[in-house]
């Protein structure tokens, strides 16, 4: 069950199919539109209901492969499989009205979705119509199903920061606009939290976000609608969701409905954040798909790595150990890299990178040593306390200049002297702290992304300051 994060400047063709989409005048205009215009004025032709979404029609011999058909009930089909006496077409809808020996015609036009900058903060299903019970959604523009995907030429290579919120991520496992990221670990260890975090992040930043929910309980995609409504977040989203109830051939769809719409506002220059949660869901869908149409059932789910850019690895062990989010810096990767890092985050997150590998390994050593000396002793205490800043409670993302400012507290030995339990309270205290009194720290980060020596001794002082408030507060 993972959720997949692709943080895109450049997001992977999309794939969506939508009723409103069946209107007068779309796909005439276009080459494939001519192409075809006479197929929708050819005599019905017949077929039958198979099972499960699956319908086999005879007689269309001239249909295009993804066209739209329409069954005598108004149901609408995509043609996928083209054999040579029948075609293999996946429906829009429970086909309980279809009847073998029905009647099927072409209608000429490729599958698409309508979008708009309407759909921003509604909640649709794969056929891009709207599930929230506001009312319809106006829209002029279309995209097709399948869209070609910008050549190597025409990217650019990962430069740009997405922030997540998250200490961990953005320090040890950042995500660059561009990359795929996979969130992946065992059922309940906070994959979706990560995933709603990193929406919640993008507040401000010029980012339209769409999450797209398959194979959900409604329960869950209803608590993670109003989490985002609760927060402002639906102002800038969009939630695709198709339940576990939905017909396999909705699931399959909804990730494309969802890159269709992300696409749409990619091509009018904003950034654009989509999430899959969970694309294995998908999978399941397709396979069910692929086996009613006699195809080769799809790739296994461990090749889903082999499609992005880095996993992210939340830990069963450490969720239940208290570390929230559970990450696993040790296994997890982003093969960006730095280039997804401002220079000022580069800057410290390199040595908590380190001590916090070098923590692990004495962690793992000192369960069969009795006698350690004193400098493994405060490596181990160092190594507690950095792991004590990297937990985050949920739906409570950190500004960049917020991590540095936490990341250089702890790889600096400020915290050194505080118990264990001191720790967040007194960062929380802090980084109120700073921001209140200490302004031009947080205005040198963000205006020059690098971390200087007049913000480092803002921030020395900053430290120093609270740190004698917080000690006399906790002896009185």
């Amino acid at each position: 069950m993972n959720p997949l994060i692709s943080a895109a400047s450049v997001i992977a063709a999309g794939l969506a199919v939508g009723l409103a989409s069946i209107g007068p005048g779309i796909g005439q205009g276009t080459a494939a539109g001519q192409a075809v215009e006479g197929i929708a004025r050819q005599p019905r032709q017949r077929g039958k209901y198979e099972s499960d979404g699956i319908a086999r029609i005879h007689g269309l011999d001239e249909v295009m492969a993804g066209e739209l058909v329409e069954f005598e009930d108004g149901t609408i089909g995509i043609a996928l499989n083209l054999e040579s006496n029948n075609v293999g077409v996946v429906l829009m809808g429970d086909g309980l009205m279809i009847q073998e020996g029905s009647s099927v015609k072409a209608t000429g036009r490729i599958a698409q979705i309508p979008v708009s900058e309407a759909y921003l903060g509604r909640v649709i299903n794969a056929l891009a119509k709207p599930i929230d019970g506001r009312g319809e959604i106006s829209a002029s523009e279309s995209r097709l199903i399948e869209s070609p995907a910008p050549g190597i030429i025409s990217r650019r290579s990962v430069y740009e920061p997405l922030q997540t919120g998250l200490i961990a991520i953005d320090s040890m496992i950042p995500i660059g606009r561009g990359q795929r990221e996979l969130i992946i670990g065992d059922r309940q260890t906070g994959k979706t939290a990560v995933a709603t975090d990193t929406i919640l992040n993008q507040q401000g930043q010029n980012v339209i976000c769409v999450y797209v929910a398959i194979g959900q309980k409604a329960s869950s995609v209803a608590q993670v609608v109003t989490n985002l409504q609760e927060r402002g977040a639906m102002e800038y989203t969009i939630v695709v969701a198709e339940a576990a109830d939905s017909p396999a051939t909705l699931q399959y769809l909804a990730p494309y409905t969802g890159a269709a719409l992300a696409e749409y506002f990619m091509y009018r220059k904003q950034h654009t954040l989509i999430i899959y949660d969970d694309p294995s869901k998908q999978a399941q869908a397709y396979r069910q798909m692929s086996l009613l149409l006699r195809r080769p059932p799809a790739y296994i789910p461990t090749n889903v790595i082999s499609i992005t850019d880095g996993q992210i690895f939340l830990s069963a062990d450490l969720f239940n150990a208290g570390i929230r989010p559970a990450i696993n810096v040790g296994i997890s990767v982003s093969r960006v890299g730095s280039a997804a890092q401002i220079k000022a985050m580069k800057q410290v997150a390199g040595k908590l990178k380190l001590e916090l590998a070098q923590f692990a390994e004495l962690e793992a050593f000192a369960q069969f040593a009795s006698d350690l000396d004193k400098a493994t002793q405060n490596q181990l205490a160092r190594g507690q306390r950095l792991r004590e800043l990297l937990k985050q409670s949920q739906s409570d993302p950190l500004t960049v200049e917020e991590q540095i400012m936490t990341i250089y507290t702890g790889t600096n030995g400020y915290l050194d002297s505080l118990e264990i339990g001191q720790v967040r309270k007194f960062l929380v205290e802090l980084r109120t702290y700073l921001k209140n009194n200490k302004p031009q720290f947080q205005e040198i980060i963000s205006s020059t992304k690098i971390f200087t020596e007049e913000a480092e001794a803002l921030l020395k002082e900053a430290i120093q300051e609270q740190m004698d408030r917080f000690l006399l507060q906790e002896q009185a």
